[in-house]
């Protein structure tokens, strides 16, 4: 027997600006009126596979059960297939293009339990354009999936083995120094690193961090609001990663970061220099 959901979490880079994330839900309730469709973010930068399956990550232990709807696929169009993927033996089901968005995610839970290829005319928005999927194919199947069409009945089978695989970069350790790079950078200027509490179990409180322009010091925290005057901190956040941050100012500013930035972590007292030092003013965020 099929299983049947009661809510569609929803990510894209669609922004708000243009109709596409309305129309999107307009799709989903005609199909299936009483599933809740939460919004989880539309603000992925545009094209970024790669931030869109990162923001999937950080969120799915949070996430209600359900379907999944993902959409970042500058891709669309092409021969890339439109898939559907159970993980946890049908706690949740994904929907999105092959593209790489789902499978950090896929990979979080342990692989999928089944995955299909989205071919299925009858669970399809009759449409002659090649340019809206979201509208056209991932809605509808979602929708479906809630009102207990069987996974499928969407298309034939695919061997998981075959799904892109997800562009995640992982740290690398190099004579006492961990190099890593930016993952994201939030509304506040907080530049999450692909680094973890385990990568630095060998350095003190104090660190360096090597920026591609220049180098500061910096401290481990616990809180934002115990980072000093001038000080830079590193903080795991919400998501059991390291960050780094000022205290109400944007590091990402301060230094430049943005998502693939590269950052060094070594001890303080290295004697190496660590390449351009640049003087750096830290500005308090206007409030």
């Amino acid at each position: 027997m099929a299983l049947r959901y009661d809510t569609i979490t929803f990510l894209s880079d669609y922004g708000l600006t243009d109709g596409f994330v309305g129309v999107v839900h307009s799709v989903i309730r005609s199909i299936a009126p009483e599933v809740g469709v939460i919004d989880l973010s539309h603000g992925i930068e545009p094209y970024d596979v790669r931030g869109g399956g990162l923001a999937l990550a950080r969120s799915a232990p949070y996430l209600c059960p359900g379907v999944v709807l993902a959409v970042v696929d500058p891709a669309v169009g092409t021969s890339r297939r439109p898939i559907a993927v159970e993980i946890g033996d049908g706690a949740a089901v994904l929907v999105g293009p092959d593209n790489g968005l789902l499978a950090p995610v896929v990979g979080l839970y342990g692989g999928a339990t089944r995955a299909v290829e989205i071919t299925n005319e009858l669970y399809r928005t009759p449409s002659e354009s090649t340019t809206f999927d979201g509208r056209d194919i991932f809605a509808p199947a979602a929708a479906h999936l809630c009102m207990g069409v069987e996974l499928t009945d969407l298309g034939p089978l695919i061997d998981p083995v075959t799904l892109f695989p997800a562009m995640v970069p992982l740290p690398r350790e190099d004579e006492g120094r961990v190099h890593g790079e930016v993952l994201w950078v939030d509304r506040y200027g907080n530049a999450q690193l692909n680094i973890d509490e385990d990568d630095l179990t060998a350095f003190e409180d104090r660190v360096r961090l090597v920026f591609e322009t220049t180098s500061r010091s910096a401290r481990i925290v616990r809180a934002f609001a115990t980072v000093d005057p001038g000080e830079v901190g590193l903080i795991v956040d919400s998501y059991g990663l390291y960050a780094v941050v000022l205290d109400r100012a944007s590091a990402a500013d301060e230094f430049e970061l943005k998502a693939g930035s590269a950052v060094t972590i070594e001890a303080l007292d290295e004697q190496r220099q660590p390449g351009i030092v640049t003087p750096v003013t830290i500005s308090p965020r206007p409030v």
